[in-house]
Parts: C-alpha cells; structure tokens; sequence
C-alpha cells in the first residue's frame, strides 16, 4: 500500500526508489555501524546528527540543519529533485521521519517513509546487505520554509488558543526519570502523548481512522494550532507524520523541544500531570 507523501509498504516500494537508512543510536554500536553491519541492499545512510541537524547548543541537541549542510548531504546521497526517495530507520519511524519532514520543509514532496522500517523487512525475511554504496552525486536544491515550524515563544503561547504536544515517555513528561536531558519536566500546558502510541508492537503506524481517534481524544481538531515536540526535535516529527495520517495536516514542530527550552534558566518548568 503506498499513501503518497507519507507511507509505503514492503511490497509498494517503487523500483527506482532511492533508500536511505537513517538509524539513529544514543549508545554504542552508531548508526552508521549498524548500517555497515546490514542494510536494505542499494540503501544509503544519511546520519541525524552529521547530516540531519547541527552541533547541540541553544537550539537544543538536534537543532536543524544549516541549508548548506542539508543540500549537501542529500546531493551526496545521490537524491536529485525527480528522485523518489523512500526512508527508514529500525521500525518506528522515529528517525526516517526527520528525514521525511526535512525533504518536505525543503519542498521536495516525494519522499516517503518505510512503514516498519528495517524491523518489517527483516521479519518478511527479505535479505540485509553488508555492500557500502556509494551514489553519484546529484543537484539537488531546496530551501526551507514550506512546513510550519515554532519557537520558544510560540510553543509557550500555544496552549491558550492551540494544542501542544510532548511526545515523549510519560515518565519523563512529568520529570519523574530523565536519562538525557539536564532538567526534568514539560513545558506549561503541554499535553503527553507518547509516540510509541502511534505505532502497532513491529514499528507500523496504526489505521488511519485509528490515529485519528487519538489525537481527537487529546481535543486535536482540523483547523486548530497544534505543534508537537519531544527531546530533541528528531522523534517529534514521527508525530507529525502520524498527524498527516489522521488528516491534521498543518501541525508545526517545536524544532529545540525539551532540550532547547531549558538552555534559558528563566523559561517555566512543570512537573507531574
């Protein structure tokens, strides 16, 4: 099943489709040693932090990336303008989404992620290849500015006429255990909804009609303000494809998340529920 600009299936990836891997670790082995050690065969591996976002700082531990540095590596992984691209990571979504996001935030339409990512193409018992591959490199340009993006200040603002999502652990909504970040907690009026909700025990997005029950019961409604956010701005976007996927097309992303929020002592912190 393919859903243009969102999902395709094991079995609706297009032939001239370029994969890219881009499986995102916080502990050892890297993403990079877990593509080197078994990939989708032709897959090529763009990484979160080199490619995807820059150093960590006041926009947080992923922040997004600087046009040239994004251009340049999508031209290196042989992406052109007329190429379909196809992402996935080790199911979830969770890290091909911001490549997704991305394509999309620089105007490229076509790309789509990997419903199950290398999860469900292992479990259908297709082969993994331990072949680098190279592409030649391509023209691609893009600037951003097509996706709805918001900042402190507007995250901070958005419960009162809006909704606002964190979408991480609940424990770590409510600042009970915080194993990354140096301060615990959410910001003022967010309400938790854990992406690992949006996703069935193998890494695939529920139904349609399924996601949009969710997030309508988090009061999410076509035309009203949402933005969602997580720890770094990286997993956030997994939300927002789910979003899509329900039919709330014009949701924003809080691109410092969690962790841009507190580089400012001053900004409020909530705890609890």
């Amino acid at each position: 099943m393919l859903r243009p600009g969102l999902l395709v299936d094991l079995d609706s990836i297009p032939a001239d489709a370029v994969m890219v891997d881009t499986r995102l670790a916080l502990t050892d082995p890297s993403g990079r040693d877990r593509y080197e050690a078994g990939h989708i065969p032709g897959a090529v591996y763009l990484d979160v932090d080199d490619d995807l976002a820059t150093p960590p700082g006041v926009g947080g531990r992923h922040p997004l990336p600087d046009p040239e540095q994004f251009v340049a590596a999508i031209r290196r992984a042989g992406i052109s303008r007329a190429s379909r691209v196809v992402a996935y990571d080790d199911g979830p979504g969770t890290a091909a989404a911001r490549l997704w996001w991305l394509l999309r935030h620089y105007g490229h339409d076509d790309v789509v992620v990997l419903d199950g990512g290398l999860a469900a193409w292992a479990k259908a018992g297709r082969p993994v290849s331990t072949e680098p591959v190279h592409r030649e490199p391509c023209d691609w340009v893009g600037t951003p500015g097509w996706l709805p993006v918001v900042d402190a200040g507007q995250a901070a603002a958005l419960p009162a006429h809006g909704l606002l999502i964190d979408v991480r652990a609940p424990e770590r909504f409510r600042g009970e255990h915080e194993p990354i970040d140096p301060v615990a907690g959410h910001l003022p009026g967010a309400v938790n909804a854990p992406l690992t909700g949006n996703t069935d025990d193998v890494g695939r997005f529920l139904p349609d009609d399924e996601l949009r029950r969710r997030f309508e019961s988090l009061g999410v409604r076509v035309g009203m303000p949402v933005a969602a956010y997580c720890g770094s701005g990286v997993t956030a976007t997994q939300t927002l494809l789910a979003l899509r996927l329900a039919g709330f097309d014009d949701a924003a992303l809080y691109a410092g998340s969690w962790s841009g929020w507190i580089t400012d002592p001053s900004r409020p912190v909530v705890t609890g529920d």
